[in-house]
Parts: C-alpha cells; structure tokens; sequence
C-alpha cells in the first residue's frame, strides 16, 4: 500500500493520511493541524488515566488507544489551549475520525459514536510510561 500523504505526523497516534482528509474541509492547513496535535499530544498522556476512568469507552490497536469522551470534556481538554475556533474544531475532527476508524476495525467493540460524544487517541506506550 503505497502512503500519498505530504504530511508528516512523526510519532502521532494519528495517521498523515487522516490529517489530510480533514484539513481538505476545513480553514487551517494540514501543517497548522499537525503543529497543534503535536502540542495536545503532549497533554493528553497527562490525561490519559482520567480518560481511562471516565471514557464512554475505549479500544486499542497497535500502541494506540481510542476513547469516546463527551462533548463536555474534550472543551475542558481544549480549554488549556489558545487555539482558535476553526483550529480547535480541525483538531477535533481529526481525533474523531482517527478513533472512529479505530472502533470500526475493532473486532466486537461498539463503534457507534453519540451526538454528544468525540474521539481522542493517545499513543499508549508512551502514556504507560508515566
């Protein structure tokens, strides 16, 4: 399978290729969504264990685990940040569709996401470690 994508998310738990998807519809540019998830990242293995106490639910593949969240508490998550609308909004859609992909491959998991609810994907080998 051959990887098109001109973007480069590094160590991200998020894929380049759905970085791109996203910033085809949205206001910032692919650089300026990688720049901001890069700095998340790094809060959310912060967060990680909150996240494994109160998360709707939660799956892992390959070092990364998705959770579902509400809506509520990914702008608690945001509210540390100083990231416009239209970025904070990019940043959102591209976890989401990263932990929904992640849900959907997931043998038995429950992928069906509420209204309410949003994505977050955090690299849990690095998470473990703290």
């Amino acid at each position: 399978m051959t990887n098109n994508a001109t973007v480069d998310t590094g160590d991200l738990p998020i894929t380049a290729a759905v970085v791109e998807r996203v910033a085809e519809g949205v206001d910032p540019d692919a650089s300026a969504i990688v720049d901001a998830l890069v700095v998340l990242d790094a809060a959310l293995l912060g967060w990680h264990s909150d996240f494994e106490r109160t998360a709707d639910g939660y799956v892992t593949v390959d070092g990364t685990r998705a959770y579902r969240i509400g809506r509520d508490a990914w702008r608690d998550l945001l509210a540390e940040f100083e990231f416009d609308d239209s970025l904070a909004g990019a940043v959102r859609l591209v976890h989401t569709e990263q932990a929904r992909h992640l849900f959907t491959t997931t043998v038995g998991a429950d992928d069906r996401f509420a209204t309410d609810e949003v994505g977050v994907v955090v690299g849990i080998d690095t998470a473990e470690q703290f």
